[in-house]
């Protein structure tokens, strides 16, 4: 999938169908002088219902179109007859998507089940016909309810990518160069800072025809969750990964520091990151010869496991992959 096909966030106008109006049709029919009410009701108007789509990577396909409208209930008739219902609108979203409100940035729906159907906006209640106010008093009512207007709004739909294992780390760290080699995804490679603008997924294969999913997440630098280099935008994706690897290359000027601004700046963010388990991968190391990686092994945190990679040279990639899956199915 091409970063410019990937669509993460996009807002979207919805409305729901009104309910159809009841009859106030009078029954007629030769040798019977008096039928009295038989108008039927009005049919349900039509819902917006979003459903998830395993199936589906990205918002891609709202992209062109963000207005959904559903159908309109039908008008009861005679005999009793009621309106059709109007047709429901479905919205299909990726596994991992959020609904807000626009206007209060309420979360009113959360899709991570594949199938998942949830209302969105109710369509209106159709009238009731005139046969209903029939009463001793009163035996032909000519008049019947009007359909219940149906609802609608703006909303922002949001997308955070459904990952086991999230890549995290400065802009050009290496992990769009690990994600390419230990997978078969395609991401921009480049040698300046934020090349990955969009999430990249690809499937890394393990032995017995085991797999995982893992995710390459824009660069994160300081001050991202004030929202400081689209932050917010690049942060909300490391939510939904069951596993965090953080990726910091041999060449860091401070490794212990990068780590703790990455982590800062996800309990800023959101502090239940830090409830997920993490390792730590030292990119690019194979410009370090043995004594340097036991110079570096000193000064790497204790509270996590420690690996040295090279995507390039394909060194410890193995023994990272066997890692990660033990710690996914641990």
């Amino acid at each position: 999938m091409t970063e410019g096909n990937f669509v993460d966030y996009i807002k979207i106008f919805a409305s729901s169908g009104k309910g159809g109006r009841g009859s106030a049709h009078l029954h007629r029919e030769k040798f019977v002088e008096k039928g009295g009410p038989d108008g039927g009701d009005g049919g349900r108007g039509g819902h917006v219902i979003i459903r998830g789509n395993k199936n589906m990577w990205t918002l891609f396909h709202m992209k062109f179109q963000r207005h959904f409208k559903a159908g309109h209930g039908g008008d009861g008739s005679k005999s009793r007859s009621t309106g059709a219902d109007g047709q429901d609108m479905y919205i299909d979203v990726p596994l991992g998507t959020i609904i807000r409100d626009a206007e209060t940035d309420e979360i009113l729906i959360e899709i991570t089940e594949h199938a998942k159907e949830v209302i969105l906006l109710e369509g209106g209640k159709g009238g009731r016909g005139n046969w209903h106010f029939k009463s001793p008093t009163n035996q032909t009512p000519k008049y019947a309810q009007p359909g219940i207007p149906g609802q609608e709004g703006w909303f922002r739909v949001e997308l955070k990518v459904l990952a086991d294992v999230g890549l995290v780390g400065f802009p050009n760290a290496g992990k769009s160069t690990l994600l390419s080699v230990v997978t078969a995804a395609k991401p921009k490679i480049a040698d300046y800072a934020f090349t990955t603008l969009k999430p990249n997924l690809g499937i890394v294969n393990i032995r017995d025809q085991h797999s995982f999913v893992m995710a390459d997440i824009p660069g994160i630098i300081e001050g991202a969750a004030e929202g400081k280099g689209l932050g917010h935008y690049f942060l909300r994706h490391i939510e939904r990964n069951s596993l965090l690897l953080f990726l910091i290359p041999a060449d860091s000027d401070d490794i212990q520091k990068e780590y703790d601004i990455l982590l800062n700046e996800l309990r800023k963010h959101n502090p239940e990151l830090l409830d997920k388990d993490r390792i730590l991968a030292i990119s690019k190391s194979d410009m370090l010869d043995e004594e340097l990686k036991e110079e570096i092994e000193k000064e790497l945190p204790t509270d996590l496991p420690c690996l040295f990679i090279s995507s390039v040279a394909q060194q410890g990639l193995q023994q990272l992959k066997d890692k990660l899956w033990a710690t996914l199915n641990s």
